[in-house]
């Protein structure tokens, strides 16, 4: 019988029998880098769609928000209230303007009846303010122009009942102060209307005019000519 002479291990020709084929040395560098690369680009694509804020910037952008919702809410409130303030003082305007002129010698004078009816009138427009809502800076100032208005239209008509009351050498110079605190109420309440108006228009309502009834002269801001709601 003839010998075979086997193989020694790691001879050449020598047969592997462990039951699966071995991965190349080389392969597991490039595995590993292959591994690094999709880690990486994992983690960029969740930087890139995450949120990058932290969370007391979401807490500040929300607390933004809800203030521009407040304000915006409350420009329409306040259009609201200017335009019943408006109409509610209509007719101590008309009053006065035919009692104390502008630019004129003061005319006929009113009865102390009417001067109480007036001082109803300016003491519930004064009132209307009183107590205002918090609000930015914008509604702020529109509020304030239209309160100052108000309440300086409420003193002139004070002034004008004291006139009435007083001796022939005093009602004058009374009745020339209640004319320029009239004056001076139209031209603060056109503030406040002006600021409003431009409000309405920066949130999407259009052009909302809520002046007093004013004169040539006078100082006080005058509506733009635009349509309302435009």
């Amino acid at each position: 019988m003839t010998n075979r002479i086997r193989p020694r291990p790691g001879a050449r020709g020598a047969v592997r029998t462990t039951g699966r084929p071995s991965l190349p040395r080389w392969i597991y560098p490039a595995l590993a880098a292959a591994l690094a690369v999709g880690a990486l680009i994992g983690a960029l694509v969740g930087a890139a769609t995450a949120d990058p804020r932290t969370e007391q910037q979401k807490r500040i952008d929300a607390m933004q928000a809800a203030d521009v919702q407040r304000d915006a809410d409350q420009v329409v409130a306040l259009t609201d209230q200017a335009r019943r303030v408006r109409d509610l003082l209509g007719s101590t305007l008309d009053g006065l303007y035919t009692a104390l002129p502008h630019g004129a010698a003061p005319g006929p004078l009113a009865t102390a009846a009417q001067a109480e009816g007036w001082k109803a009138a300016t003491r519930q427009g004064a009132g209307e303010f009183a107590n205002p809502p918090s609000a930015g800076t914008a509604v702020n100032v529109a509020r304030a122009g239209l309160a100052a208005g108000a309440r300086q239209l409420d003193l002139a008509v004070d002034t004008y009942a004291a006139a009435l009351k007083a001796g022939d050498d005093v009602r004058p110079a009374l009745l020339d102060l209640a004319s320029r605190q009239r004056d001076s109420a139209i031209a603060s309440w056109s503030i406040g209307a002006t600021q409003l108006d431009q409000l309405n228009v920066d949130t999407g309502h259009g052009h909302q005019h809520v002046f007093l009834p004013n004169q040539p002269g006078q100082g006080a801001m005058t509506a733009d000519g635009e349509r309302e709601g435009g």
